[in-house]
């Protein structure tokens, strides 16, 4: 597949002609080098994928009035690149891919759910979850935080969905298999594409027949409260509660899995590691740093609803239209030395939860287990150094690591 421009449409600019369609250019290309290009050259700029193709949008205030102006860029026809020019089949009844007001009726019950009282009350069992996750790096040996990290949202997400600790593992892979069909680590027999398809069918059916078997005694967790939802008088259908569990699950593991691999890949073998233990009241701006940094939902994609200007381009009605946070995140008219990693970085304006209508509804639960998950590193471990050659996960939605080695010393019994 070739970059290349439509004589109607901006090219991508020499300096920054990187196929982002394709997931293996995440995997194998410094993307911040290209974003820094396209910003600098091209920041509203178009990318052809066979008769299709989608803008994309690098720049933080382009991106923000991509992603709050749902009357002229609808998330209904796909949120993801992987749907491009295919339509999404949730649109409309998935939080996802539901623009306002009935947006609004779908996260309200979720918003109260996961409150911040909501929150405080779980944090004594988020903590013991994440000190179990931890404690096989106290004994010095090659220890993969990445594999760790990757099963943390679903230790959490899954007690708030009262599902079964026993399927966490399973479900983990899924959720993965979702997100990047085209790692190897999720790769199955026939290809990403059949990858993907055995993920959603294997995840429809365990939510399916979970939302069945606890439509009688609902109670008062995530599903319980799809299950009870009503909008304009009438209960969701199946479909419709099946496929908001799948969206939970994909955000929860989405916007924790990553930022602290990504941190700790910076930090370690530093002394800004010491640093920051020695500050423990820079534990909320080191975890929003950490965010910014690590950007872990690289894009969110959108349709024109109509003809619009983007700076000095005319995007057409019907086309797709791409925000790439991880560039916004690192844009440096928003964040001084963007490339720096600042835990006393004041003010942190990133979007790394998104923005507008769609910003993540669990940011909240994010964000606590991610300051539970660095309190409890940066006071009960010392001597954190990277142990081996990270891998990148394979996606282009994702910015992220299959793989992490590191080594450290406990420094609690």
């Amino acid at each position: 597949m070739t970059v290349t421009a439509q004589t109607s449409r901006c090219p991508m600019h020499a300096a920054s002609a990187a196929d982002l369609f394709d997931s293996g250019t995440f995997a194998t290309t410094d993307m911040h080098a290209v974003w820094r290009a396209m910003r600098r050259d091209a920041p509203v700029s178009w990318q052809s994928v066979g008769d299709n193709g989608f803008w994309s949008v690098t720049r933080y205030d382009d991106v923000q009035h991509v992603l709050r102006d749902h009357t002229t860029f609808t998330s209904e026809q796909g949120s993801l690149l992987n749907l491009l020019g295919k339509g999404d089949p949730a649109g409309g009844r998935q939080m996802a891919v539901t623009d306002p007001p009935r947006h609004a009726r779908l996260r309200e019950p979720l918003q109260r759910a996961l409150s911040v009282k909501a929150v405080e009350r779980d944090l004594p069992r988020i903590r013991s979850l994440v000190r179990e996750l931890l404690a096989p790096m106290k004994d010095g040996g090659v220890f993969d935080f990445a594999a760790a990290m990757a099963a943390m949202p679903m230790a959490i997400i899954g007690s708030w969905m009262r599902l079964p600790r026993a399927d966490w593992p399973a479900l983990t892979r899924l959720t993965g298999a979702s997100i990047a069909p085209e790692d190897p680590a999720f790769a199955g027999p026939g290809g990403p594409d059949r990858s993907l398809v055995r993920a959603h069918r294997e995840l429809f059916a365990y939510f399916q027949d979970v939302a069945e078997e606890r439509r009688t005694s609902p109670g008062d967790d995530l599903l319980g409260v799809l299950l009870a939802m009503s909008i304009d008088g009438e209960r969701l259908a199946p479909s419709e509660i099946v496929s908001n569990c799948y969206s939970l699950l994909l955000g929860a593991n989405v916007t924790t899995a990553q930022p602290p691999s990504a941190a700790l890949l910076e930090l370690a073998g530093t002394d800004m590691l010491a640093d920051w233990a020695a500050h423990p009241d820079l534990l909320v701006s080191g975890v929003e740093e950490a965010l910014r940094w690590s950007s872990p939902a690289q894009h969110f994609m959108r349709y024109a609803r109509r003809d619009v200007r983007l700076r000095d381009v005319t995007v057409r009605a019907g086309d797709a239209v791409v925000a790439w946070l991880g560039s916004a995140n690192r844009d440096e008219d928003v964040f001084p030395q963007p490339d720096t990693f600042d835990i006393r970085r004041r003010p942190n304006k990133h979007i790394a939860f998104g923005v507008g209508p769609h910003y993540c509804v669990g940011h909240t639960v994010a964000r606590v287990a991610l300051r539970v998950l660095f309190d409890e590193l940066l006071t009960g471990f010392t001597d954190i150094e990277v142990a081996g050659e990270p891998v990148r996960l394979r996606s282009n939605f994702i910015a992220g690591y299959t793989s992490l080695p590191v080594t450290a010393r406990g420094v609690r019994p």
